[in-house]
């Protein structure tokens, strides 16, 4: 879809005010580190707002991908980028899944 791969990342108090206080679980440079580590990956972009819309109409990317468990009227950058992009969901990949696992509830 384009040439260069920008991933927009939640700072550790934007994940705090979003998810809870117990959250992240890694810090924003481990995350931040292994979202680099991928060969794919060109820049790794902190924000610290609730959602990467300033990022988004800074940067003025050509495609927004975001998962398909948002409908495209509501992805961020809906509207202000050209195109909008909805991937699948992986199953088994979700952080919140995760910690239901390990302290034994569903």
């Amino acid at each position: 879809y384009g040439s260069v791969l920008i991933v927009g990342l939640n700072t550790d108090d934007s994940v705090k005010r979003l998810k809870g206080e117990d959250r992240p679980i890694n810090p924003q440079n481990v995350r931040a580190e292994i979202l680099d580590s991928i060969k794919y990956v060109d820049y790794v972009v902190l924000f610290n707002e609730d959602t990467p819309y300033k990022l988004i109409t800074e940067l003025r990317p050509d495609v927004v991908v975001k998962g398909k468990d948002y409908k495209p009227k509501e992805i961020v950058g809906w509207g202000v980028v050209p195109k909008i992009v909805r991937v699948d969901i992986v199953e088994g990949f979700s952080t919140t899944g995760l910690i239901k696992k390990i302290k034994g509830t569903k």
